[in-house]
């Protein structure tokens, strides 16, 4: 046993010797002092040694740690001085006057149709709000006339806090929610933001997404507004007229409930990107229902407005002809130097 105890303590300093960076030396501390090492399975030796020979080599084993435990860190005090001494001399070499050729970076997509959204949207009066993204189930569905029993509120879509009052939001319409209560109309506010659900990522979902929600109230708003209104926006943020298909929709916080789809503004015959219908699903909308109005203590009676929705993500996978959601988050330079 003496025998063995030496020999491991030569290979260790030994070792020790030919460290070169930090990367060679964590190598040998799992070598020697990690849980299935070297000195772990020396350890493991001494129950079958007789009660003597545990009482001399045990002491000695512990030793031996403790020796390896000290020699690692003043090897580990070494390699940090040297590089502190190399960063030192590369400091003082760096001439300043050496010229190199500036990277220029870009915006992300998110930010471009964001900034363009904004600027449309303002261009015709509305403010843009913001607000958390941790909502109070109140918020997120009760204020919004989503019913208890709703498949939405389902743990297989929202992530919900241990609570289970709490969750990160489903979508910017509680922004909404809190303007109202904080206003007093008119108001006319766009809320672009994260929202997020628990949904599987493939090609073209994602459990984080970017969405544009929109509400104008004031007296005697009508689907007519809204439709102006839209037709505006999404004629600007492609850069020409399209031609709107309004159907009927239903969700619990408008009544009524509108699904518009515009004019492929891609083609005119049909290609991949409509599915070749000539026709895309683009928002969400309608009249906000008297009980959200009366949620928020904005009296139906005198007041109507609309709202409306749509993937922001959407909107840039069309605009910029991104096949993939995936490659908007995955941070890749190729992709993002496009933009």
């Amino acid at each position: 046993m003496h025998s063995t105890i030496e020999s491991i303590r030569n290979n260790f300093r030994s070792d020790l010797i030919n460290v070169n960076n930090h990367q060679d030396l964590e190598v040998i501390r799992v070598k020697y002092l990690g849980r299935q090492g070297i000195l772990a399975d020396l350890m493991t030796q001494l129950k079958d040694l007789s009660a003597d020979d545990k009482k001399t080599f045990g002491p000695a084993c512990n030793q031996l740690k403790a020796e390896f435990q000290e020699l690692h860190q003043q090897t580990q005090a070494l390699l940090f001085a040297r590089e502190q001494e190399l960063i030192a001399r590369k400091a003082a070499a760096f001439d300043v006057t050496i010229s190199k050729p500036l990277q220029q970076g870009s915006l992300h997509p998110y930010t471009y149709i964001t900034q363009e959204i904004e600027d449309i949207f303002m261009s015709m009066g509305f403010a843009v709000a913001d607000g958390p993204e941790l909502e109070t189930d109140y918020n997120n569905f009760g204020a919004l006339n989503i019913p208890a029993d709703h498949p939405a509120r389902a743990e297989s879509d929202t992530f919900w806090l241990p609570d289970m009052q709490r969750l990160l939001r489903t979508h910017t319409s509680t922004v909404q929610i809190k303007t109202m209560r904080e206003q007093t109309p008119p108001i006319a506010i766009i809320c672009p933001g994260r929202a997020l659900r628990n949904e599987a990522t493939d090609a073209s979902h994602d459990f984080m997404f970017m969405q544009i929600e929109g509400m104008l109230i004031d007296k005697n708003i009508s689907i007519a507004n809204l439709l102006a209104v839209l037709k505006e926006f999404l004629d600007k943020l492609f850069g020409k007229s399209l031609q709107l298909r309004v159907r009927p929709g239903f969700f619990p916080f408008v009544e009524p409930g509108l699904e518009i789809d515009a004019q492929c503004p891609f083609c005119t015959t049909g290609c991949s990107t409509c599915k070749h219908t000539c026709w895309i699903e683009l928002l969400g909308a309608g009249l906000i229902h008297p009980n959200v109005l009366r949620n928020a203590g904005i009296d139906p009676t005198i007041y109507s407005g609309f709202a409306f929705g749509s993937g922001l993500t959407r909107l840039a996978m069309l605009k910029y002809h991104i096949t993939d959601i995936r490659l908007i988050h995955s941070g890749k330079i190729e992709f993002l130097e496009q933009f």
